[in-house]
């Protein structure tokens, strides 16, 4: 059972710290919850004097293996293959996290601190010591498709454009968004209008973490394992945390974070939605055939037209290539009548084919997109967009010219 934290003996040569601290006990290892501010050199103080008490014979922080894979290398990005990004349908999640970064960066070069900073120090701090380093925060990829999943869909958008808007804004981030970062989580800051006003986003961005977190600690630092583990999280996880630790733990814990994990799948209807639509263009120009020769083609040529016309607009919105533009409005009609491949895969190869990223766009993108106009100075970002952009060209052509069709067919 896990004892109050004024039940809990410390050492007295423990440092005393000015953010918020809870030490629990679970049988024979105490944990110490230290709440820090992700925007704050006196916190990244604290936790390295902490650790250099030589108090504790672990650390856990809050950072999933993709996050500390970036801290410890800026330059991850250089290293992916963006084909197989875009080939496996993570432009958007890519596109979600350099926003997120963006505005970190931004936080940064205004209160001159990195986000994060405190974590870098509790890493460096243990390695000196020795001391074994456990990452216990949920992938970013997962919270990011589970809030997705959890809201509405109808907010989905409002969702994904207040996000770019946030971090591609040209003005100063607001000295409170800075303060709640102090206070707070940085997924949380990013989406502090929303998650105010929103359970079902504040749910996967913070409750849920609070309760995995505490599962990944008993996984990695189970009770009796260690003896006194010193837990460096965001202070807004702090008090959600410590309740979770106060209840007794379940004997598996990696059944629920697994869990916790799972994204639900997409829905039927949104999976068979695709293939109800080529249907019923290809039905629409067989009736008009049947109707009228000159009323079939008239169809044809409609939808060619408006589909691949937005989709090539679309893509001079990205700036792309004069011959991703027309690649892109000639395949655009006929990947819309094909749900297994889509006109902005077509879009985003052409691209790179013409304008392969060099060394020098990984090296300069994390700072590129802290500003709108790098988004489209930085190839690789580029790319992103003339994937994003084609993607949503197509799809407006394709209502478009389909409600087109049914007008010329069942209008009168």
């Amino acid at each position: 059972m896990t004892q109050p934290t004024d039940t809990v003996t410390l050492s007295p040569d423990l440092p005393i710290t000015s953010g918020p601290r809870r030490t629990l006990r679970v049988g024979d290892t105490c944990y110490t919850l230290i709440g820090t501010a992700h925007v704050s050199a006196e916190s990244a103080d604290e936790v390295r004097g902490l650790i250099a008490s030589q108090e504790f014979d672990a650390v856990a922080i809050e950072l999933c293996e993709s996050r500390h894979q970036n801290l410890a290398n800026p330059d991850l990005m250089a290293e992916q293959d963006l084909f197989q990004v875009f080939r496996q349908g993570k432009a958007g999640l890519v596109a979600a996290s350099l926003a997120l970064g963006a505005f970190q960066q931004r936080v940064a070069e205004q209160s001159g601190i990195e986000p994060g900073a405190e974590m870098n120090a509790a890493i460096e701090e243990s390695q000196r010591l020795g001391l074994p380093v456990k990452l216990i925060d949920r992938d970013i990829g997962i919270t990011l498709k589970r809030i997705y999943h959890n809201v509405p869909w109808w907010q989905r958008f409002a969702l994904f454009s207040g996000l770019l808007g946030s971090v591609l804004s040209r003005q100063d981030v607001a000295a409170e968004d800075i303060e709640k970062l102090k206070q707070g989580d940085v997924l949380e800051s990013t989406f502090s209008e929303f998650a105010s006003e929103s359970e079902a986003l504040f749910t996967p961005l913070i409750t849920e973490r609070d309760r995995y977190m505490v599962l990944r600690l008993a996984e990695t630092c189970p009770p009796d394992s260690y003896r006194h583990v010193l837990v460096v999280i965001g202070a807004g996880h702090l008090k959600g945390m410590a309740e979770h630790l106060e209840a007794p733990l379940p004997e598996a814990p990696q059944v629920e974070r697994e869990s916790l994990e799972a994204t639900p799948p997409p829905s039927r209807i949104w999976k068979l939605l695709p293939w109800l639509i080529t249907a019923l263009v290809l039905s629409g120009f067989a009736i008009g055939f049947s109707r009228n020769t000159e009323l079939g083609w008239q169809l044809v040529i409609e939808w060619f037209v408006i589909n691949g016309v937005l989709s090539g607009l679309a893509t001079l919105v990205a700036l792309a290539h004069p011959v991703t533009v027309v690649a892109t409005a000639l395949a655009a009609p006929l990947t819309s009548l094909n749900p297994t491949i889509g006109a902005g895969f077509v879009a985003a190869g052409v691209e790179l084919a013409m304008r392969k990223p060099k060394v020098r766009d990984f090296k300069t993108l994390r700072q590129d997109v802290t500003h709108w106009s790098g988004w489209w100075r930085n190839r690789v970002s580029r790319t992103l967009l003339v994937f994003i952009t084609a993607t949503i060209g197509s799809a407006a052509g394709t209502w478009i010219a389909g409600f087109r069709i049914a007008g010329a067919l069942f209008g009168g």
